[in-house]
């Protein structure tokens, strides 16, 4: 039996952003660093946070598409040197995995690699870390329930850290933050919930309150993703994309797969900078194709609630809402295939994956995402 844990306290709720101040008061947090990106700040969303408390909270807005140990340790002086007692991760998952880094630092000595899933690092996270609360503006990675932040290192590799010690506080879901998202951002970001869902249920784990909770994660996303892309203003369906989101990280601590053990490697390739949901999008297709045989009825299932051959569907989902055809488009060269199909063997999804992939599996998979 895999491992369940569901401990994340969620506050999800249209206008439950107006609980900030009062939560946080809650953790006994009184000086809060906020944690966001300099397109929240524009987009007026970030002032209408700070907004709600009496005294403006101090707020680091330099967090990259994605994120890196440099802003990490960037934030981590501003937090030290302004005596702040708590974080909030406010925005996409790549805000609030720089938020969850931070706090990490805030109680352990650097460098982050040392902490990374794939050198055993586990063992050396504990508890005794700052509060946090996250708050997705996006619904995509689900990292605010999430027990893992996704980092580029100074080593040059994009690294999941992963305890329990690193799911936030408290989660703290608004859909109506979502309803100004634009329809490509809306698109890639819907696709990574999907992809969350889809590889935590064929992942070979025995949970099946994990299980149960992808599909149902999937069916809101599927019948929600083309409303909310096409009308960006549909409460409804920013409602489900966020229930979506929510559903995929709460499931993958089952364990994800190829299409996330290809898209840590190329999300670190720094000359290209690709969005994450956007190549999980154009990798899940030629993935779903190369686990068929190994996930048996499960391939059933998710047509049956897809409507079609999964692999054909997800193609074409991609397509109409308006995402790259493929890895060529996005700029990806051979040289980055061949250096990604290496690096992918050693990420932390590889493992989990149904079938094993080789290697040539992998370069294989990217090529057919060209």
């Amino acid at each position: 039996m895999a491992l369940i844990t569901y401990l994340t306290r969620i506050e999800f709720d249209e206008g439950a952003v107006s609980k900030l101040p009062s939560l946080l008061e809650g953790l006994g947090v009184g000086r809060p660093l906020i944690v966001t990106d300099r397109g929240l700040v524009a987009s007026g969303l970030v002032e209408r946070v700070t907004g709600l408390f009496s005294s403006r909270p101090l707020i680091f807005e330099d967090t990259p598409a994605n994120p890196t140990e440099d802003a990490v340790n960037a934030a981590l002086t501003l937090y030290r040197s302004e005596g702040c007692d708590g974080i909030v991760g406010f925005g996409g998952g790549s805000s609030i995995d720089l938020a969850k880094a931070v706090r990490l630092l805030t109680g352990h000595d650097g460098p982050l690699a040392q902490y990374t899933a794939v050198e055993g690092g586990a063992a050396k996270i504990h508890g005794r870390i700052c509060p946090m609360i996250a708050v997705p503006t996006t619904s995509g990675t689900g990292s605010e329930v999430g027990r893992a932040a996704v980092i580029i290192t100074a080593e040059g590799r994009k690294l999941g850290i992963i305890s329990p010690h690193m799911l936030p506080s408290i989660a703290l879901c608004d859909p109506e933050l979502t309803l100004g998202l634009p329809p490509l951002l809306t698109a890639a970001t819907g696709m990574d919930a999907l992809s969350h869902c889809l590889e935590t249920y064929m992942a070979p784990a025995i949970n099946p309150p994990a299980d149960a909770i992808a599909l149902d994660g999937l069916k809101r996303g599927v019948g929600a993703l083309r409303r909310a892309v096409s009308d960006g203003s549909d409460r409804t369906a920013r409602w489900e994309m966020m229930m979506c989101a929510l559903e995929g990280a709460m499931a993958f601590q089952k364990g994800l797969g190829a299409v996330h053990a290809l898209t840590h490697p190329l999300g670190a390739v720094r000359e290209l900078n690709l969005h994450h949901g956007t190549l999980n999008a154009v990798l899940t297709p030629a993935v779903l194709r190369f686990n068929r045989a190994a996930v048996g009825e499960k391939w059933d299932v998710l047509a049956g609630i897809l409507g079609g051959e999964p692999d054909r569907v997800m193609a074409d989902l991609t397509a109409n809402i308006g995402l790259p055809s493929g890895l060529d488009a996005m700029g990806v060269t051979e040289a980055m295939m061949e250096h990604v199909a290496g690096e992918a063997l050693k990420d932390h999804c590889h493992a989990t994956n149904p079938r094993t992939p080789s290697r040539a599996d992998y370069l294989d998979l990217l090529h057919q995402s060209r």
